[in-house]
């Protein structure tokens, strides 16, 4: 098969081909509907995910075995996310968020759960889905969960709250991380598949957000929900495993959303100084705008180049736990410098509404701060550099 190159990296004709399909619907489908969605404030685009799941955009990462379309390698899936965020940060990761739920599925499950859990996700109509970890008093420490799992028989009873869920709303089905005893921190924590419809299952009201609104968030409560011992995910004890590896993965997909957006905006800003006029030539010829767009292109370049390594270290089986964190702090941080100086090169025009670059400042900040927080992932980069003192 005939095969290119892009940033140093030796693509097939394949990889480009889903490329070139999510810049197009990016395009055609998700910029068009930005700022609608985002004044909707708690509605997620429905009618964008089925003609998203349609075209396999939904589902393309997920393994050809259970009817996805087998791109399971993470660089092509930050190629095509970071063109998907592009078009709008929000609406790219809604659309792409059931490889979420799959993680914990893939790295827990067994043969039969992956065929029943998994297969849906490829239909042309497939359920939303969530993963269910944040707690009121539990962020980032994931190992201090206290979501209670208590073990009945043939059932567990799970009982607990979970806040700032994505797609908890909409989700038809949630991986529920509960811990066994909270004694053992992460030697406790266990995933379940739980239905929407069991009983003692209750859905929050949306909860109105700064950005990123085409996600709608939710807290999700657990009264004695009663979950068969067949929808335990692996073993007691191996959620916290799954957990990691599955945020080893997210994190690094996060880096490819956030240098979209950086794109998005640099692009916006740089069209906006060409057209500008301020003393008698384009804004783009002042010293100052000429150089603030400069830093926005190195730091758009050296976010994706990031994400892209750990990326190529994810695909080969090296551990990724600091690189997948330098490329999160790295990627969510710029994007939050990059959109913020598209506004101050649009001027008081970007303080408006009239242009997305407001919306996308927004959303950059939710970047810094979902899967653990830049401080979170120093914490992580620092762990390693001591390790390797």
């Amino acid at each position: 098969m005939p095969r290119t190159v892009r940033d140093g990296l030796d693509l097939t004709e394949e990889q480009h081909e889903f490329i070139g399909l999510a810049r197009d619907f990016a395009t055609r489908e998700i910029r068009p509907r930005a700022r609608a969605v985002d004044e909707a404030d708690t509605e997620s685009p429905m009618d964008l995910w089925t003609k998203a799941a349609a075209l396999g955009l939904s589902s393309y990462m997920l393994p050809a075995e259970y009817g996805g379309g087998g791109v399971t390698d993470l660089v092509t899936q930050c190629l095509v996310q970071e063109e998907l965020c592009y078009g709008d940060v929000g609406i790219g990761n809604f659309l792409t968020s059931n490889a979420f739920f799959a993680g914990p599925v893939e790295a827990l499950g067994s043969e039969e759960q992956k065929k029943r859990w998994l297969t849906p996700l490829s239909l042309q109509n497939p359920p939303v889905t969530a993963v269910a970890v944040t707690e009121p008093g539990v962020g980032s420490d994931a190992a201090a969960l206290q979501t209670r799992a208590v073990r009945d028989g043939d059932h567990y009873v799970l009982s607990g709250q979970k806040t700032w869920i994505s797609n908890a709303p909409y989700a038809e089905w949630v991986v529920v991380f509960a811990t066994v005893d909270p004694a053992l921190r992460s030697r406790g924590v266990t995933a379940f598949l739980v239905e929407r419809d069991m009983p003692g299952v209750t859905i929050g009201r949306p909860m109105a957000k700064m950005g990123q609104r085409g996600i709608v968030n939710a807290e999700v409560f657990l009264d004695d929900v009663r979950v068969p011992v067949g929808h335990r995910l692996g073993e007691e004890g191996r959620g916290f495993y799954g957990l990691m590896r599955t945020f080893d993965a997210s994190r690094i997909l996060i880096g490819a959303g956030a240098t979209g957006l950086s794109r998005a905006a640099l692009d916006a800003a740089v069209a906006y100084a060409k057209e500008r006029e301020q003393f008698g030539k384009p804004i783009i010829e002042h010293q100052a705008v000429a150089f603030r767009l400069a830093d926005m292109a190195a730091r758009t370049d050296v976010s994706h180049l990031v994400t892209m390594r750990a990326a190529r270290l994810f695909d080969v089986g090296e551990p990724v736990a600091a690189e997948s964190a330098i490329a999160k702090v790295t990627a969510s941080e710029n994007t939050t410098w990059v959109t913020s100086a598209a506004v101050q090169t649009h001027g008081g025009w970007g303080y408006s509404r009239e242009y997305l670059v407001e919306k996308w400042l927004r959303d950059a900040k939710l970047e810094e701060l979902e899967e653990g927080t830049s401080d979170i992932q120093r914490l992580i980069i620092s762990r390693s550099l001591a390790g390797s003192a």
